[in-house]
């Protein structure tokens, strides 16, 4: 069996940040059935009903149609004042739209936060998830995957130095791979 086709997007568009950081960690930790993929958010214009269905931009149509193509999708973010950054909650809406035409329906889904401080993203974590059960993805509930103290986890290079941390998201991601198994059937 070919491995499935995940989409990873990552909530935080810093180049060095440390969401982006465990974003790659568990794309390298990841078990081989799952084909991991970061999907660049960051260009997309905020969304605007005006211009849907009708005018989509460039941007709009590249997104969707990736997304379309993606069998399960990978969520990482931050936390900005206890919920998801804009730009996370921007590609959930030019994606989730028009109306009937989501590119996330049915799609499995997993939420990783992470955070410098000691609650690690809890509160995006959970606002995501609200806005996931509405889009109708089936998200995974268990294992949770809330990373905190994220400044000290990596050194200079930005490669993740803390195993335990690799390995309880080599975990997550084995976890993550029976789900998406467990939903695809």
């Amino acid at each position: 069996m070919a491995a499935r086709d995940v989409a990873v997007l990552v909530g935080s568009l810093r180049r060095e940040s440390f969401t982006r950081r465990i974003a790659v960690t568990m794309m390298h930790v990841a078990p081989a059935s799952l084909r991991l993929e970061i999907v660049p958010i960051g260009d997309l214009e905020h969304y605007n009903q005006d211009l849907d269905p009708d005018s989509p931009t460039e941007n709009w149509f590249a997104f969707r149609g990736r997304m379309r193509r993606a069998q399960a999708v990978l969520f990482a973010t931050p936390e900005y004042n206890r919920s998801v950054p804009g730009v996370l909650k921007n590609a959930i809406d030019v994606g989730s739209r028009p109306k009937g035409k989501s590119v996330f329906a049915g799609k499995p889904a997993a939420v990783v936060s992470v955070s410098m401080s000691g609650l690690g993203g809890f509160g995006a974590n959970h606002h995501l998830r609200q806005s996931l059960m509405f889009k109708d993805m089936p998200t995974m509930q268990q294992p949770e995957a809330y990373i905190s103290g994220a400044a000290g986890l990596f050194d200079d290079r930005g490669e993740l130095i803390n195993e335990s941390t690799r390995e309880y998201l080599r975990s997550y991601m084995a976890a993550f791979e029976n789900w998406v198994t467990r939903i695809l059937r």
